[in-house]
């Protein structure tokens, strides 16, 4: 066997570990009850910690927090983060103003993927680069027909990936674990039934997610005393 079947049936393997793990915990959200959640939930709530450390920018003490649940297969996620996060980061992480969380919510195995190769990358800044990459890349591996883990280790590999840390991470059945109970709790507790899903000061946004909306609520919260 060359060299290229032999990574070509490592990848094959290390998808199949993946969907048959999701599949035997059935964390997939097609098994969620869909129901509206809440509009607000109280601030301290929506903060408690859960198994995984949170991927936050931003000071802790800012007088604005803004949570966003999302999917790495989303294509209105892949929108925000491409096109409207850069300004909003701009305009209230980078100045202080905002604290912004960013917490997993996957759709599908694929997303479950992404999620763990972003929090295997190794450190918040280097999660956040990686979640970047992948939302620019969605085209690439989120939709395509084949076997997306080819692609998955060729974006991943540019992170710094070996073929060894990236196997390692998608058979990690206690990160598995952890980002299932991060969606069960949103969908559970907080009534996430969509992404992007999007709280501020624990008030989920109605709107739109595009500049102005955000401007309309953040806003006048700054300009409070």
């Amino acid at each position: 066997m060359n060299e290229t079947s032999q990574l070509d049936r490592r990848q094959a393997l290390v998808a199949g570990a993946l969907f048959t793990g999701l599949a035997l915990t059935g964390s997939a959200p097609a098994f969620a009850q869909r129901r509206q959640g809440p509009t607000e939930i109280p601030l301290d709530e929506l903060l408690k910690p859960s198994g995984l450390p949170e991927l936050t920018m931003g000071p802790e003490d800012a007088k604005v927090t803004v949570v966003e649940y999302a999917s790495m297969t989303c294509g209105h996620c892949m929108v925000f983060q491409t096109k409207i996060f850069p300004e909003f980061k701009k305009k209230y992480i980078d100045t202080g103003k905002v604290r912004y969380i960013f917490r997993e919510f996957p759709l599908d195995a694929r997303a479950f993927a992404a999620s763990m190769l972003a929090r295997c990358a190794g450190s918040p800044e280097k999660s956040f680069a990686l979640i970047d990459a992948l939302f620019e890349r969605q085209e690439d591996w989120a939709f395509v027909k084949d076997n997306p883990t080819p692609k998955l280790f060729e974006i991943a590999k540019q992170a710094g990936f070996t073929q060894e840390s990236f196997d390692k991470c998608l058979t990690d059945q206690k990160l598995l674990d952890e980002l299932t109970a991060v969606h069960t709790r949103a969908s559970e507790t907080f009534g996430v039934n969509a992404t992007p899903s999007f709280f501020i000061n624990g008030k989920r946004l109605q709107a739109a997610p595009v500049m102005e909306e955000f401007e309309k609520v953040i806003d006048p919260l700054l300009s409070q005393g």
